[in-house]
């Protein structure tokens, strides 16, 4: 089943006070190019001064070898960001507001907060806190470079495939693991693809050593992708092959529970146990779909099978956006810095697409077009909309509380309430803006390494340029 190879990580420099987002010369740095953001004020300060935003754990050593995209240690200690603006999302930004986690979770949040004695006080202020962005729809960790089978495990042989999870193939060393979560991606929805049901979909924080510590939730949805209307005779199959494949499961299912109630042993079969959780709407279906047609069809197929349903794709949501409304699907976007599919449409028809939807009162997420090395532009989707009238607050929620709560992982992550896990973000701006600089992230407490593939390119080759020009090194 697994295919992924081992692939080998490049030993990079560890900890914040050698991240080259704080030790960057800040006179040559790209601020336009596309695999660095730019060096915020305070981290440049922070640089010049020798200093670091926030203390090395004991017995950290930066810049050793083998160190980089380590798994961090679990926070030995209560942590209290002070001073900062904190945008729980759930609700109004608290100015100059207080964060306090303790053992990876949330534990108070607010402006007349008492910190816990012994706890380390990091003083944020002029800086934002943020909850970790998700990745609602994602190949990250499925996915490592195209042409090289070993290296892409997302699809599997036949066309009904409901018991395969992402989270048993996701790959904790992946390249792309570092540098999604360097602009702010925290968790990702690791999706199977492939046939008719290509399985489930797994929520994965992105830092661990293994797939079931990063897992979250291994059976997030129950990914289907939903025939194309083009063809008649070809569509009325798929659907056939739907409706057996679900008769089938509830067939099995009512004859093993009568079994095991009866005291008789019956033979599983893993395929249909897999469909339980989905007929009993625990988890919802993530049916990839895009022409109105699909979408509609999806809608009422999914309403007569008494099953939840979340529209993935979505591009002509905004035609049916008032039955959208009205029946209360949520839908997440697969594309919003794109051109339109046809040419008679607005040349603006998917960077508006969040807005007309939000004021039709559809509830909807903003994911990456499915890409992992791609992953880390999944923030300039819902900057892009916000860019094109959607409101600042839908844009963050978009990304973080709204596909939380679609997929059932809103107890941990989303937005930053008491109880849920320390998944942040300590940032200058807005993570959905470019010119924002991320200077820290932790996942479920623990101090996150931002160090990564492309910021290891840009230092090889910085240093070049000072050596070649005769500079000294900073």
């Amino acid at each position: 089943m697994r295919k992924l190879m081992d692939m080998v990580t490049p030993t990079l420099p560890n900890r914040i006070t050698s991240n080259p987002r704080t030790r960057m010369d800040p006179c040559t740095h790209p601020r336009t190019h596309p695999w660095t953001r730019p060096l915020g004020r305070v981290a440049a300060a922070a640089a010049l001064a020798g200093t670091a935003l926030l203390a090395l754990p004991a017995g950290s050593v930066p810049g050793t070898a083998l160190e980089a995209q380590v798994p961090a240690p679990r926070q030995d200690r209560a942590v209290a960001l002070v001073g900062a603006t904190i945008h729980p999302v759930s609700g109004p930004a608290i100015q100059g507001g207080t964060l306090v986690f303790e053992n990876g979770v949330i534990t108070a949040v607010g402006t007349n907060v008492a910190i816990p004695e012994g706890a380390q006080r990091v003083d944020l202020s002029g800086k934002h806190i943020y909850p970790g962005l998700i990745d609602a729809w994602s190949s990250v960790g499925l996915f490592e470079t195209g042409g090289i089978d070993v290296a892409i495990d997302q699809n599997e042989f036949g066309d009904l495939n409901p018991n395969v999870r992402a989270a048993v193939a996701f790959h904790p060393e992946s390249r792309h693991i570092g540098v999604t979560r360097s602009n702010g991606v925290l968790v990702t929805v690791s999706s199977p693809s492939g046939g008719l049901i290509s399985g489930m979909a797994s929520a994965m924080m992105l830092d661990g050593w293994t797939w079931e510590t990063m897992t979250i939730r291994d059976k997030a949805g129950l990914v289907v992708n939903w025939p194309g209307a083009q063809n008649p005779g070809s569509y009325n199959l798929a659907l056939a092959d739907l409706n057996d494949a679900v008769a089938t499961s509830r067939a099995y299912l009512a004859a093993k529970d009568a079994a095991a109630t009866e005291g008789r042993l019956f033979a599983t079969d893993v395929r249909w146990e897999a469909m339980r959780p989905v007929l009993d709407g625990e988890v919802p279906l993530m049916v990839v779909a895009n022409d109105v047609r699909q979408m509609q069809d999806a809608i009422t197929w999914a309403e007569a099978e008494g099953m939840r349903i979340i529209l993935v794709g979505g591009r002509d949501a905004g035609y049916i956006a008032d039955y959208l409304a009205e029946k209360e699907v949520p839908v997440l976007l697969s594309s919003v810095n794109s051109r339109p599919g046809r040419n008679w449409e607005p040349v603006d028809h998917l960077r508006t697409l969040p807005a007309r939807l939000h004021e039709a009162g559809v509830r909807f997420g903003i994911s990456g077009g499915a890409s992992a090395p791609y992953a880390n532009r999944l923030p300039y989707e819902a900057g892009v909309a916000m860019g094109n009238g959607l409101p600042e607050l839908e844009a963050l929620r978009a990304l973080t509380l709204y596909p939380a709560q679609f997929l059932g992982i809103d107890d941990r992550v989303g937005s930053l309430d008491v109880g849920k896990d320390a998944t942040l973000l300590i940032t200058d701006g807005n993570p959905l803006e470019y010119a924002t600089t991320i200077d820290q992230a932790f996942i479920e407490g623990r101090d996150i390494d931002l160090m990564d593939a492309h910021r290891q390119f840009y230092e090889r080759y910085s240093e070049k340029l000072r050596q070649l020009q005769g500079r000294p090194v900073l």
